[in-house]
């Protein structure tokens, strides 16, 4: 299929990833402007409709971001002071930072070397008598093992969150990623799947969870539009103008799951067969929605500055979070001189290309053409 979409203002630079907004935002938007109201009314509903039909779970509720949803499933889940919560060691720092806000211990767990999600037979062996939790986190559009994790869990008797801000459409074993724990969030950041601009959704089966959620960011109340408060709580409110981008772009959606696939799998069919340059491992029981696409190379700096060479972006992976400088103290993060050196390899050889649903079949030939090139040069 041969893909061609006009952009404003993109001469030249082919963008590693940008939300697709058009008339149809604006059109959801002036219901929110003729309506006046503007924080969680009916457009909120309809989205968050929206969000449990996708997911098939019970309760979506959707909070300001997706790190709120986070910290907010944490607390709601009984997380407290001292806790220890395994998380992996590549994923966004907002999956710690997350414990952190709830008073918790986030302890690093090392990654697989081929999915680059939580090594549940590693966390196996970290669990301690202060452990009440596990957070696996689908990255890049994958699902962690969800059957390992739950087993886990099962054994272990420890609360599941699962992180599933990059899984908007993602599923494994044909069911959605953020309804296997106890509870999970979405994500809609401006450059995930699906943008709201901001926004989160917690995803739950579990009426009282739900409940403790709302609560926590409604001011502690139950309901809005009284001033007695039974709860301690904050305000992590959605707005109507979050809803209403939101209700645009899911019904979007499958076509930007089409799109991406097609990016994905042309990437795969020119460029699989290039010497130290391979598409990152799919478990074959997830249904993968491909955020990114991405690659291990072993010339991943080289080629990133050879492509923005010539206007074409890319990123790397995430930094593994025992690297990170604001951890360097180890006052609040657990099992930072662990051995990740499978996280470090991971990191130093990842690469995500181009992977909009706005670009065109021309441009990603370029990107294409272009890493071609920079290896035929090499080998």
């Amino acid at each position: 299929m041969l893909f061609v979409m006009k952009r404003k203002g993109r001469s030249g630079l082919i963008t590693q990833i940008e939300p697709w907004i058009d008339d149809k935002e604006l059109i959801e938007l002036q219901r929110v402007i003729d309506s006046t109201f503007v924080v969680e009314h009916k457009l909120t509903q309809e989205f968050e409709d929206m969000t449990k039909e996708l997911t098939g779970a019970k309760h979506a509720v959707a909070l300001t971001n997706g790190t709120m949803a986070l910290f907010a499933s944490l607390v709601a889940l009984g997380i407290k002071s001292d806790d220890e919560v395994i998380i992996p060691n590549i994923t966004f720092v907002a999956t710690a930072n997350a414990v952190i806000l709830a008073g918790a211990i986030p302890v690093l767990c090392e990654v697989k070397s081929d999915t680059i999600t939580i090594d549940v037979d590693k966390a196996k062996k970290l669990i301690t008598a202060k452990t009440k939790a596990i957070i696996p986190v689908h990255l890049y559009g994958q699902s962690a093992d969800m059957d390992q994790v739950m087993s886990l869990a099962k054994e272990f008797d420890l609360k599941v969150s699962e992180d599933a801000a990059q899984g908007v459409g993602v599923s494994f074993n044909n069911k959605h990623t953020g309804t296997f724990g106890d509870i999970g969030i979405l994500s809609y950041y401006g450059n995930k799947t699906i943008t709201c601009g901001e926004g989160g959704i917690v995803l739950t089966n579990d009426d009282e969870l739900a409940k403790k959620v709302y609560r926590l960011k409604n001011h502690g109340r139950d309901v809005k539009g009284t001033f007695i408060h039974e709860y301690i709580g904050f305000n992590f409110s959605f707005t109507e103008m979050q809803a209403a981008i939101g209700i645009s772009q899911m019904k979007k959606l499958p076509a930007i799951i089409e799109r991406k696939k097609e990016i994905h799998d042309l990437y795969e069919r020119e460029l699989g067969g290039i010497k130290g340059f391979h598409i990152a491992f799919l478990d074959k029981r997830s249904t993968p929605v491909f955020w990114f696409t991405s690659f291990i190379s072993e010339d991943v700096d080289e080629l990133i500055g050879y492509l923005k060479k010539y206007e074409i972006q890319s990123r790397r992976f995430f930094y593994p979070l025992h690297l990170q400088p604001c951890y360097a103290d180890k006052k609040y993060i657990k099992n930072i001189d662990d051995d990740f050196s499978i996280s470090e390899e991971i990191y130093n050889k990842g690469i995500s290309l181009p992977s909009s649903y706005l670009m065109s079949t021309s441009e990603q030939n370029i990107v294409i053409n272009k890493i071609k090139d920079f290896y035929e040069d090499r080998n």
